[in-house]
């Protein structure tokens, strides 16, 4: 019992581990001769106690695994947080550039049940309350937009890369200078995150920021402010489009909504903190990285098999008719390239929840290395013997299945993470 109970809380709440089969064996290896010499640690699956080694699942879905999700939250909050202010490798100097928080949203395709911030009643003549479940579906179904809905999401990740490249462009125009010597003066660095609407439409939040020329070790020169950078977004924005495909005869074309909000960052020392604050635009952007279509429009977290999996499905229809436009235009051959069957439960978006140039901050690989390092040193503190050994460690994992067995599960609730894992576990 206390064995299994050790192997549980070293999850760190995982409720979905991955289950796998085989060896490691550390061997001690001699610095002079560079000989392999004794067996420091040796580790069979069979031998633990569950019967393999359980490492976390790393789902970013609150939805699959609340305290995977968790972690990844908070790596989200620090890389933005390093890109505002500093720190995990970021020069602090960061804090002083010009940096705005801009949300891109995505165009109409048809009226929706909403609450209107004027406080005005729905268009359907109802006040709804903010829980409401008939919130961003559509007033009118048969004549909602369903296919450029689906449409839109596919194409909303070019359509953002597409963007980045105008932006630079307007920013290079604003400073009177060509693309080629923009480059030589400043550069943009952005971090973003993709959010679904109620009615099931991806926009999206982004850090944006203007640095030197070699990122944000370098000043950005004296031109280069918060409101220049404001009117290059919203010039930017307001230009970029992306060639959708023909579907019987109509075309479809994509640009940003009209709606845009572009503000910006102050630091918290700024009007005692009533300003936009780095701290909190952080935490908002990290709140919707474990997030997707299931939390916005009760839509599914996992993919289809079978479309006649919808008709069992506890799901609005609203998210029904989005999924099912996706899962039939995932069915034409001209669309293969957009797998939209593949992608039919995020309602056609298929890109990253959570980008970053790459000059931004740390990446969340720094994060989970940090980490993983920091165990080691853990464990070295452990067994001072092995402290200053050099090693060489020999693995094989083969994969043995997910999930806990109803006894492990049982015990699990019982459970408190063990000390230094709450990230992700090394798998040898």
């Amino acid at each position: 019992m206390p064995g299994i109970l050790r192997q549980l809380s070293g999850l760190g709440g995982c409720t979905h581990p991955i289950r796998l089969d085989g060896h490691r064996t550390e061997y001690d290896i001699n610095t002079t001769t560079g000989e392999i010499g004794r067996v420091l640690q040796h580790l069979e699956s069979t031998d633990l106690p569950a019967g393999n080694l359980l490492v976390r699942c790393n789902n970013r879905r609150t939805t699959r695994c609340a305290a995977c999700a968790e972690v990844y939250r908070r790596d989200t909050f620090h890389l933005i947080t390093s890109g505002l202010r500093g720190g995990k490798g970021t020069p602090e100097q960061v804090g002083t550039h010009p940096r705005v928080f801009a949300t891109f949203t995505a165009p109409s395709f048809g009226p929706v049940h909403n609450r209107p911030s004027s406080g005005r009643p729905c268009r359907c003549g109802t006040r709804h309350d903010q829980d409401d479940a008939v919130l961003g579906t559509a007033l009118d179904p048969d004549t909602y937009d369903y296919e450029a809905a689906v449409l839109w999401n596919a194409h909303a990740g070019p359509l953002w890369r597409r963007f980045s490249t105008y932006l630079r462009r307007e920013v290079a125009k604003r400073a009177g200078l060509s693309q080629r010597r923009f480059r030589e003066h400043a550069r943009v660095s952005f971090a973003k995150v993709a959010e679904y609407q109620k009615r099931g439409a991806v926009h999206f939040h982004a850090v944006i920021r203007l640095d030197g020329p070699t990122g944000g070790d370098s000043s950005p020169p004296v031109w280069a402010t918060a409101e220049l950078l404001t009117d290059a977004i919203k010039a930017a924005a307001a230009k970029v489009r992306v060639d959708g495909p023909v579907i019987d005869g109509r075309t479809h074309t994509f640009a940003f909504g009209r709606q845009l909000d572009v503000r910006t960052i102050r630091s918290a020392d700024f009007n005692d903190g009533q300003e936009l604050t780095e701290r909190a635009v952080a935490a908002y952007i990290a709140k919707y990285a474990t997030k997707g279509a299931e939390t916005a429009t009760g839509a599914l977290d996992r993919p289809l098999k079978f479309a006649a999996e919808l008709a069992q499905l506890d799901i609005s229809d609203h998210a029904r008719r989005l999924i099912r436009t996706a899962w039939s235009l995932g069915a034409r051959k001209d669309l293969e390239h957009l797998r939209l069957r593949a992608w039919a439960h995020m309602l056609g978006f298929r890109g990253h929840f959570s980008t970053k140039s790459r000059r931004y901050s740390t990446t969340l690989g720094a994060l989970r290395d940090a980490r993983a390092q920091w165990r080691r040193a853990q464990a070295a503190t452990a067994l001072p013997e092995h402290e200053n050994a050099t090693t060489y460690v020999l693995a094989h994992w083969v994969f043995a299945g997910t999930g806990l067995t109803d006894t492990e599960a049982w015990l699990a609730t019982s459970l408190e993470p063990a000390p230094g894992t709450e990230g992700e576990p090394t798998h040898g």
